[in-house]
């Protein structure tokens, strides 16, 4: 039952207007006063009866484009009225909700939609923050052809926007000196399973055809490929430190921002190039999905947010647990001597340690004193003194200016 909360101030005064002349016909024996206000009163009644079927049919449908967007980018959203009954509605007031980073509330009037007839309506949303974002709920207010009645309706359909850190392309460098027969770069490290076993297994979906096992083929029935042609796996592991002591600033220009952008870029970059990557922070190993590792990584990114822990003691026993990778790149805010030590011991054999570390004090430069830089250009020493590729990161540089640095040189003869 539709209430006086829904009629407008011309249908209250229709209605009261109506009510007046009833009381006036009562009162005076008119007739024909009677039917004019009976007739009145009716008009708001009806056109909320109207406005009322209308209201419960209606269907909406959004859609993102790109429903995965970086930070600082737009995103189209496209709204799907359609009107699925047999009359044609009023007018329509559209209003969809959209959380503060997105910007304001997109508001549109429609003035006639027809019966089975749809309208799609486009806008736009941007956010400098990173982060998943919730778009809806629809709000539709529906109108009468007579301004009378105006009824609202919302839509429980809810769509989510993940805005993912900045990434930077980075230049193609060699980060080992290891040659592998693959023609890559990278430190290699066999599987959990240990050294290739010359004995054959059986036949996997996506396995070599050029390494079927014919001999053993023909002696169990079953296609069975060679062991010692599988592919030894790429490993490597990506170190964020989330600390707040250990960054400054605030917003999107914050020394802990450009961690998160580049994490995200040299986690692109080496999943690009075919590396089995995992992201560990200060409060521990994150899990990223073993397909789409880039998506995973950047969804999970996304909404990483600094920790109040004072020590990477976690993201460290995180690295050791894993073991057997080939590849560690840590970025690294403040870190002290003591810090660096432990981090510097992760290096052995051939693993390839890379840091970049970003020169927190250049975010607020006033209150930096030296005693913080010394200890930074000593956690530096510590690291490269280890083997370790060390990348500074200034404030208001570029990764990809700096990238070039991790290449492994070779010593001259």
């Amino acid at each position: 039952m539709i209430g006086l909360k829904s009629l407008t101030s011309r249908g209250r005064s229709f209605l009261a207007s109506g009510v007046a002349a009833l009381l006036c016909a009562v009162f005076l024996g008119e007739h024909d006063l009677l039917r004019v206000a009976l007739l009145i009163i009716a008009l708001p009644l009806l056109a909320a009866m109207v406005v009322a079927r209308t209201r419960y049919r209606l269907s909406c449908a959004r859609r993102l484009d790109p429903p995965r967007v970086e930070a600082g980018n737009d995103a189209t959203v496209t709204l799907r009225l359609e009107n699925v009954t047999r009359l044609p509605t009023g007018l329509l007031l559209i209003e969809d909700t959209l959380q503060y980073a997105l910007g304001s509330r997109p508001r549109f009037v429609l003035d006639r939609v027809e019966a089975k007839g749809v309208r799609e309506i486009d806008y736009k949303v941007r956010s400098d923050l990173r982060g998943r974002y919730s778009i809806g709920p629809l709000a539709v207010r529906i109108t009468d052809p007579f301004g009378l009645v105006e009824l609202a309706r919302t839509f429980t359909v809810t769509d989510t926007l993940v805005v993912t850190p900045q990434v930077v392309p980075l230049p193609p460098v060699r980060l080992s000196g290891e040659f592998t027969g693959g023609g890559d770069s990278r430190t290699r490290s066999v599987a959990a399973a240990g050294d290739d076993d010359v004995a054959p297994r059986e036949y996997r979906q996506g396995d070599d055809l050029r390494r079927v096992h014919w001999r053993s083929t023909a002696r169990y029935g079953e296609l069975m490929v060679r062991r010692e042609e599988q592919q030894w796996q790429s490993r490597g592991a990506l170190l964020l430190d989330t600390r707040r002591p250990a960054h400054r600033g605030e917003g999107p220009r914050s020394s802990f921002e450009v961690a998160v952008s580049a994490a995200a870029s040299i986690g692109v970059h080496l999943a690009a190039e075919g590396l089995g990557l995992r992201l560990v922070t200060d409060q521990g190993p994150q899990h990223l999905t073993e397909t789409g590792v880039s998506h995973s990584l950047l969804d999970t990114l996304a909404v990483v947010r600094q920790s109040a822990a004072r020590r990477l003691d976690l993201g460290l026993a995180a690295l050791r647990q894993g073991g057997g990778d080939g590849l560690i790149v840590a970025v690294l805010g403040a870190i002290d001597p003591e810090e660096a030590q432990a981090l510097a011991r992760l290096r052995h054999g051939h693993t390839t340690g890379v840091a970049v570390l970003l020169d927190v004090a250049d975010w607020e430069p006033q209150a930096a004193g030296a005693s913080s830089r010394e200890e930074a250009q000593r956690a530096q020493a510590v690291l490269a003194g280890s083997g370790w590729r060390v990348l500074r990161l200034p404030a208001g540089a570029s990764l990809a200016a700096v990238w070039p640095d991790a290449a492994y040189k070779r010593s001259a003869a």
